[in-house]
């Protein structure tokens, strides 16, 4: 690993750390965690209360295969993937959640996935 790819990854896991002490899930307003790869994108609902996750989703899962494997990781996927997991939190019973964008810049797909989760009837 390079030692610019090894900064990048350091400064982004310390705006994490420093994102995290503001952004708390609670039982009725999970934290919606997004995690960033070169060709995926993965969300999770994390009740930090208890410590659980309580669903996760990538761009990996079978209800997206529809999707070219080429764009898997590109905006029109993370809208995809925030489109089912606006679905799949509704079904759960719920309406508000608290938006961790993983210390990365709210540009681009995880701005796409956020977009679509509010689109999707979910306060974020």
């Amino acid at each position: 690993m390079s030692s610019r790819t090894t900064s990048r990854t350091l400064g982004r896991q310390a705006r994490h750390r420093r994102l995290r002490k503001k952004v708390v899930g609670m039982p009725e307003r999970p934290r919606l965690c997004v995690f960033r790869s070169h060709k995926h994108l993965y969300a999770q609902l994390v009740d930090d209360v208890a410590g659980k996750t309580l669903q996760g989703w990538s761009t990996k899962d079978d209800r997206l295969k529809h999707l070219p494997k080429q764009q898997r990781g590109n905006t029109t996927s993370a809208t995809e993937l925030g489109t089912l997991v606006a679905a799949d939190t509704v079904k759960r019973g719920i309406k508000r959640v608290v938006f961790d964008r993983g210390g990365y810049l709210y540009h681009g797909r995880v701005k796409a996935l956020a977009e679509a989760v509010r689109a999707g009837g979910i306060q974020v």
